[in-house]
């Protein structure tokens, strides 16, 4: 039985949930059994120190640096952002 097997849960879900757990939307049950699994799986704690540097790095832009995006990249940035919302919208 693999790490993410035995603490009863999938790194896909960890993943998943990541930006909730950071955000502290999650109850305390799932956060528990995320903590859980953190102990045990050194690549999902690599994911959650990855989402923490982007939302350090993120909260440094300013609306200014916005502006200076060339329009493929924002149209890009756009289209992912819709998806992730229309993702997270969907029932599974």
């Amino acid at each position: 039985m693999t790490a993410t097997q035995n603490e009863g849960i999938p790194c896909q879900v960890f993943v998943e949930l990541v930006t909730e757990y950071l955000d502290g939307a999650l109850s305390a049950e799932v956060v528990a059994r995320i903590d859980d699994h953190l102990a045990l799986c050194p690549g999902c704690v690599s994911v959650l120190e990855q989402f923490r540097q982007t939302v350090r790095l993120a909260r440094q832009i300013r609306e200014d640096d916005v502006d200076r995006i060339e329009p493929g990249v924002r149209a890009e940035l756009m289209a992912a952002f819709v998806e992730v919302a229309r993702h997270r919208a969907s029932p599974d």
